[in-house]
């Protein structure tokens, strides 16, 4: 999945050497349950991906990698707790912006760089995420999915497929 992760990432956003990242409780490799362990050693070891070590939990949002690996267990939590921090946010900054009048017309002033904030953080906006691995297209969906985030997903399934996406991580499986 790390093989296909970083396939994707360079056949879809164009990145050349994906920097790959083990998710995990500490940045040493010797951290983490057996399973984050023996998978470190298993990426260490491959030439095909450019794999830069373990990030925390903290470390995914920074940019600093660009495809994070995890059991889809810690997956899903990590993008549920995530989607809940932003919603959180959202109605806080929301909350604490409508509290005077000197935040409501700072609101005013600045609502341009909030829409492109809360775009950025709108799960309906990525519409889904490919399940890598399967012959064909597959766009796994959230369970309270709108319908702009299936839009969305339809969007992002056409765009998977017309861009050739399968047979790029394909290619890069072979060699790997």
């Amino acid at each position: 999945f790390a093989t296909m992760a970083s396939a994707f990432s360079t056949a879809r956003f164009g990145i050349d050497a994906p920097r790959v990242a083990l998710l995990s409780i500490g940045e040493e490799e010797t951290k983490g349950t057996p399973l984050v362990k023996e998978t470190h050693q298993l990426l260490a070891a491959l030439n095909t991906i450019n794999f830069v070590g373990n990030v925390e939990g903290r470390d995914t949002f920074t940019g600093d990698v660009d495809v994070v690996v995890c059991d889809g267990f810690v997956g899903n939590v990590l993008l549920k707790v995530s989607e809940g921090l932003a919603e959180t946010f959202k109605s806080m900054l929301g909350d604490a912006l409508a509290a005077t009048v000197t935040r409501k017309l700072g609101y005013v002033l600045s609502r341009s760089a909030f829409a492109e904030f809360k775009k950025r953080v709108d799960y309906s906006e990525y519409g889904g995420a490919p399940l890598l691995g399967v012959k064909g297209v597959s766009i796994i969906c959230h369970g309270r999915s709108n319908s702009n985030a299936i839009k969305n997903a339809i969007r992002v399934a056409a765009e998977f497929a017309g861009g050739g996406i399968n047979e790029k991580i394909e290619s890069e499986l072979k060699i790997a």
